[in-house]
This record gives structure tokens, sequence and C-alpha cells, in this order.
């Protein structure tokens, strides 16, 4: 390394800077540059080029950081408002354009490798949240990916598992970021300690009440030595009136069915006139586990690695068409459609046609009504003209869309 720094990460500046970036655009910068070309401007389109195995949509994330990064650059960008369910094809096949950047290509080559990454890292949170939320139905989605990933990127991932779905997030700068406080439960390494120090684990809890802000939900992590009903029962007694849930997070090496200890857990809390405190699991919970779970009486899901390590959602960016003495030429390499197009949603059906941007509105393929157009100018000569929503907004946007959707 040239200088030293503890932790291998970028500053904003040197993100600005375009030094996360692909060597290659600042060589294709500095050709262009050389042989009077730097001021060519070009459109540049997004697409999606693959979705993971069993996905037919997305959840538009990233863009935000994308019109900071262009900010006070020429160039005009359009795109999908942040929080959109996009596809990789319309409904006649045709690759579905989420942005368009528009401007000098010398001017912006370099940003191509930050503003892929924000999408397409950004989309495959928001979308993994998506389908968790789906799948979760109208019980609570916890966010505690932070220990999943890398610091630096933890409250991205977040902000995103948020915007996504989740009902809250445990990282107190993702929190921070969205504007809202930090949800958490314990540690078993506090019950550790209380039994390895006062001989009780069950002191942990006492403490726990006693020193934690009255505001947040007493939570209490029942699985640490004995049996999770054993526990549960013990930690009532405790703490009786006072808790608002339990959450088990046994490692998988003792965890058994799952499924049968929540409804045990339940039926004994049901036999003790218990009924109203709530069941929180964790540990590698995903889409696929939750639905029974929640059939068996789970509350709450506190999901971590399913999304915090989502599968990104691969974005392309290619140039559709040139300016050439002040036309647009419409040009594309092969297997790629020229021109600035425009995408057309029917809110109904849940249908997209793509087409180019000077031919006529079209109407639904399915229903017959309006559709209506989905790219919008955010980002004119450099200045900001469409910013995106605030946190909470753009998480009900989501929400809206998945409930017509099927997974």
């Amino acid at each position: 390394m040239r200088e030293s720094r503890k932790f291998i990460i970028p500053t904003e500046e040197e993100i600005v800077k375009g030094l996360t970036s692909d060597i290659y655009f600042f060589r294709t910068k500095k050709i262009l540059e050389m042989e009077k070309l730097g001021d060519v401007e070009v459109c540049l389109e997004l697409t999606a080029s693959a979705f993971p195995s069993g996905y037919t949509w997305a959840v538009l994330g990233g863009l935000r950081d994308v019109l900071n990064l262009l900010e006070g650059l020429p160039v005009d960008v359009y795109a999908m408002p942040e929080g959109t369910i996009y596809y990789k094809y319309d409904y006649y096949g045709v690759k579905e354009p989420i942005m368009y950047i528009c401007g000098p290509y010398g001017k912006f080559a370099e940003y191509e490798t930050p503003i892929l990454g924000f999408l397409s890292t950004g989309s495959g949170i928001a979308t993994k949240a998506a389908r968790v939320r789906k799948a979760a139905g109208n019980k609570l989605v916890l966010s505690f990916g932070a220990r999943r990933t890398h610091p630096a990127v933890a409250p991205f991932n977040a902000f995103y598992a948020y915007i996504g779905g989740c009902d809250a997030v445990s990282c107190v700068k993702g929190a921070e970021f969205l504007g809202i406080k930090p949800t958490g439960t314990m540690p078993h390494s506090l019950m550790i300690i209380y039994k390895a120090i006062r001989g009780d684990h069950s002191e942990a809890w006492i403490a726990f009440d006693k020193h934690v802000e009255p505001e947040v939900p007493r939570v209490i992590l029942a699985d640490t030595f004995d049996d999770e009903v054993e526990e549960s029962v013990e930690a009532l007694k405790k703490l009786n009136g006072r808790i608002w849930g339990l959450r088990f997070d046994t490692p998988g090496s003792r965890r058994g069915n799952f499924a049968a200890i929540i409804r045990e857990v339940k039926w004994k809390l049901k036999a003790l006139g218990y009924d109203g405190v709530k069941i929180v699991v964790s540990g590698g919970i995903d889409e696929d586990s939750i639905p029974e779970l929640a059939k068996a009486g789970a509350d709450a899901f506190g999901v971590g690695a399913a999304i915090a390590n989502a599968r990104i959602i691969d974005i392309a960016m290619d140039i559709v068409a040139v300016k050439k003495n002040g036309t647009w030429i419409p040009i594309s390499k092969r297997g790629k459609f020229s021109g600035i197009k425009q995408v057309y949603r029917c809110w109904k059906c849940m249908v997209d046609v793509i087409r180019l941007k000077d031919e006529p509105q079209p109407q639904c393929p399915k229903c017959g009504e309006e559709m209506k157009p989905l790219l919008v100018k955010m980002l004119e000569r450099g200045r900001i003209v469409e910013k995106p929503k605030p946190p909470s907004e753009v998480r009900r946007y989501v929400l809206e869309q998945i409930r017509k959707l099927n997974l």
C-alpha cells in the first residue's frame, strides 16, 4: 500500500474522483481527449443483463447515490423513480431500460463502474428484502445484516433493506441515514457473562430491563443454555408483564425442527395465559423458511445474511445513441436495441411496454388501458431536478407494487 490506512476503504472524495473505477475507462478517456473526441455526446442505456435464478422482477435501488455522483457534471439523467419494480424484458421481449445518461462521454466515462456498483448492489438488496417482505406477509421483518457484510457497506445495505420492505434495521449508522431508530434485542454474550460471573444468566434479562431505555420493547433472548420452552417460562416469570417478545436464535447444530419448537412454545404461552407475547426468530432465516415458521406462530423475523449477502442484479450500461451534427444517431453493439426509448407501464396489470421516445404512447396489451411513462428526468446538465423521495415514502411505493406481483 502506498499510504498507511486503518481500513481498505475509499473516501468519498476518492469515489468522486473515480478511483474505484476500472483502469480502461481512464485510458479510453485519454484516447478520446488526444483525438479531440472527448466532447462527443452519447446516450448510455442501463438495463438488467441477468436476474438471480427464479427472479422475474427487481426493485430499483442505489439511484440517489448515482445522482449525487453525477451532480455537477454536464449530463442529463432519465431514470425510473427509486423503488420502482422493473423487469429484464418488456411484454414483447425488448430489454427494459431503467436509466439513461446523456452527455459528453469524456466527461463521465470513469463513473460507469461506481454507477453500476451502486445500482447492482442497491437493487439486489432491495429486491431480496422485498421478496422476504412478500413471504412474511403482515409479520414484522427486521434487518440484522450488519454483521454479514463489510462495515463500509453495512449502512448502505441496511438502507436498501428498509426500502425493500424491512420494518426496522439493527445497524446504527444505517438507521441514522434512514432517519429512524435502530432496533435490536440482546446478544448471547450478555447471557454468558452473567452465567459465568453471577452464576445465573437470567440476571441478564433483569439488567436489560433495568438499564435499557423504557421505550425499547423488551425482547428477551431465551435459548442460551436451557430448552427454549423452559427459558421462555423462566423469563416470563422474572419479568412478568414487561416482556414484548421472546427471541430464538438457536444454532443449526442443535436446532432440530424450528417450527416444532415455536409451536411448543406458543402452546405453553397460551396455557399459561401469555397469549400476547410475540415470538421473534433469527438465524438463517430466508424467504423459503418464513412461510412454515409463520404458520407455526412466529410473529417477527430477524433476517441477516439472506439480505446482506443478496445476489446482485447484473446491470449493464451501453451506448445506444451518439450525437452527430446536432442529431442523435441510433447505434449500439450487437445484441442491443439502439435508440433512446421510454418505458410505459399499465399500473393495473403491472405490464411494461418499450417504445422509442418519439413513438406514440401505447395501450396495455392486456387490458387496453392507457399506459404511463416510467422514465423521469432526474438530472439536467448536472442539476438535480427530481430528488428521490424520503426512504419511508419509497418503502411504501415498493410495498404497493409487490402486493400486485407473484413471487
